[in-house]
């Protein structure tokens, strides 16, 4: 404990601690930094007082002033719209097929279009737009429902077997589940997709299935797929000659799709997701990424 002697050239005491000599002496603190740190403590208090603070069970005081990083951000949004409202006023009201000839508006669909692929279908088709099993590739020239802008914009907007979409919009198709549901037997299949891989100039499994196999695929796919194999874009009908597959080409993959067949879906974009403009917008950037017609 300290005994409080003063030093007769000091008007400080000592802690009474010494170390090899060196006296600890008991200073006040400087009136310039008490009167910060007071300070700081009234400019806390009253900032608890302002600005949300004290948390509660389900959320923080609101404060004095209203203030909310939440409000800022919907107001910065708010303002953001304002300012881009002309713009995508035009870009909505545009002829799909003139967007290109207008540099101006084709910049901004560009940009805004690629933000617009980014937040919502990056997700299925990649950042980069080449897909992935199951997930179109969006690069390429190989269409289910075609690569015209109108084509594009259409799917955006009614998505792909979507059974929340309008019945005027609706994209609706089903490959029977020809194993699953005994429609062909576990032979047919076998033959069918033995033809099927010729089809792609694949060698199949088994050749001397293949002239069964197509008696197989008149009766029972030829009606979609057509006789040649090159598909029906009206009703996604992939085209089984040209080797580009969804969900691959291989004779495991292909008997899997015969048997419990494929049935994928895309969600609507249209209505309460996105805007026309922002459909128009990534329409337009999904269309110059190479694929579209």
């Amino acid at each position: 404990m300290s005994d409080n002697n003063k030093k007769d050239d000091q008007d400080y005491e000592t802690t009474g601690h010494s170390w090899d000599g060196i006296e600890e002496y008991n200073k006040p603190l400087p009136k310039w930094w008490l009167m910060i740190f007071y300070a700081c403590i009234v400019w806390g208090v009253g900032y608890t007082i302002a600005y949300p603070a004290w948390p509660g069970v389900r959320t923080a005081t609101a404060g004095l002033l209203g203030w909310s990083t939440r409000g800022n951000v919907e107001q910065a949004i708010q303002d953001h719209e304002a300012e881009l409202a002309p713009i995508n006023e035009r870009l909505a009201s545009a002829e799909l097929t003139e967007i290109a000839g207008d540099p101006e508006l084709n910049t901004y669909a560009q940009n805004a279009g690629a933000a617009v692929f980014r937040t919502w279908c990056a997700q299925c088709h990649g950042s980069g737009a080449a897909g992935a099993k199951g997930y179109p590739n969006l690069l390429d020239d190989d269409w289910l429902w075609g690569g015209t802008i109108e084509d594009i914009h259409y799917t955006v907007t009614a998505g792909i077997r979507n059974e929340d979409t309008d019945e005027e919009w609706l994209r609706q198709s089903a490959m029977p589940a020809f194993g699953r549901d005994d429609l062909l037997s576990g032979e047919e299949i076998d033959q069918v997709v033995n033809f099927v891989m010729t089809l792609s100039g694949e060698e199949p499994r088994d050749a001397s299935l293949v002239e069964a196999g197509a008696e197989v695929y008149d009766i029972n796919c030829a009606s979609c797929h057509a006789e040649d194999g090159t598909g029906d874009r009206m009703q996604g009908a992939p085209n089984l000659t040209d080797a580009i597959w969804l969900y691959g080409g291989d004779y495991e993959t292909l008997h899997e799709t015969v048997y419990n067949a494929r049935y994928g879906v895309m969600p609507a974009m249209g209505g309460a997701d996105l805007s026309e403009a922002e459909i128009r917008a990534v329409a337009t950037y999904v269309h110059g990424l190479g694929g579209g017609e």
